[in-house]
């Protein structure tokens, strides 16, 4: 089985990455060495469709980087059959999902590992840039932390081509202070996510074209980093919410196929990525949020599926 190391050392191979998440996925392959080949999502989920995952893979292929994309985790269970049996690695984004199971195991924890961020929104956030790797491989553990530090082995002894990398001092404090806060943060995330989807059910309204839903949650693991919606009219939606006094954010606009920054790489038609891309919005949704706030969003939801204007 081909580790991540393998992958690093490897200009020409391709790593499986999906069509809808933040750009750096798909960079993160390029600055390791590599060629991102994307593949679309589940309809339902907008994680890495396993079939198409599958379809992508080819001869030169080494890697697959599943995302649990605002904090559902991937169908890692089948992602994790497909990898035996293609002999792949698996390094897993898990930016958007600290303290996610899938079926039970942590994510992060299969295969070569997974990588963390703690950019400040995420849900566990230090006040600036920082991240983590997680992985049970010893000699790959190593090899992170020396590359993390310029490659050093010793004071001005470098033996890999490096970066500074550190996190530092008032980061990891942060951290540290906040990490015993986040079982309880994300508690109160899935509290939230209960709420919305309970009230916007009870507002739906099937009969009308307006029709907002959200992304279904097919794992009890999921921690919402972000609570998505999907409606054929967005762009209306979001300007109806905001004239009602509600900020809403897209995560993410344009797939990773259809970035410029990825315009050398072979791009594959993703129609599924290509249609959510259209269709996302993602409602608020942080541990301060109130239940009254929730209620009020939810109303203001449902009032644009009714096609009225809230005062």
């Amino acid at each position: 089985m081909p580790s991540a190391s393998d992958f690093s050392e490897c200009a020409s191979s391709g790593a499986i990455v999906p069509a809808i998440t933040a750009a750096y996925t798909g960079l993160a392959v390029i600055l390791a060495g590599g060629t991102p080949v994307f593949a679309d999502v589940d309809p339902e989920t907008l994680t890495l469709d396993p079939s198409a995952c599958e379809a992508a893979i080819t001869s030169r292929t080494v890697a697959m980087v599943p995302v649990h994309l605002y904090g559902q985790p991937a169908a890692m269970q089948t992602l994790h059959a497909i990898a035996q049996r293609r002999s792949l690695a698996i390094v897993e984004d898990c930016c958007q999902a600290h303290l996610a199971t899938c079926a039970g195991v942590p994510v992060g924890t299969r295969r070569a590992g997974g990588a963390c961020s703690f950019y400040p929104t995420q849900n566990l956030g230090a006040l600036g840039d920082g991240g983590a790797v997680i992985t049970n491989d010893a000699s790959l553990a190593e090899r992170i932390r020396r590359l993390r530090n310029g490659g050093q082995i010793d004071r001005y002894v470098h033996v890999d081509a490096g970066v500074n990398s550190r996190l530092d001092d008032v980061q990891a404090a942060v951290l540290r202070a906040r990490l015993p806060w986040l079982s309880r943060w994300t508690t109160r995330r899935r509290s939230l996510a209960a709420a919305y989807r309970r009230l916007l059910a009870a507002t739906a309204c099937p009969e009308r074209s307006r029709g907002v839903r959200p992304l279904e949650a097919r794992d009890s693991g999921h921690v919402y980093h972000l609570f998505v919606v999907r409606s054929s009219e967005r762009d209306a939606l979001q300007a109806h919410l905001r004239a009602s006094g509600v900020e809403t954010l897209i995560h993410y606009p344009v797939p990773l196929p259809h970035q410029p920054a990825f315009a050398q790489v072979r791009r594959d038609d993703c129609p599924v990525a290509a249609r959510a891309a259209q269709e996302i919005l993602s409602l608020p949704l942080h541990p301060r949020l109130t239940d009254t706030d929730v209620e009020r969003v939810s109303t203001a939801v449902g009032a644009f599926q009714k096609g009225r204007i809230l005062a």
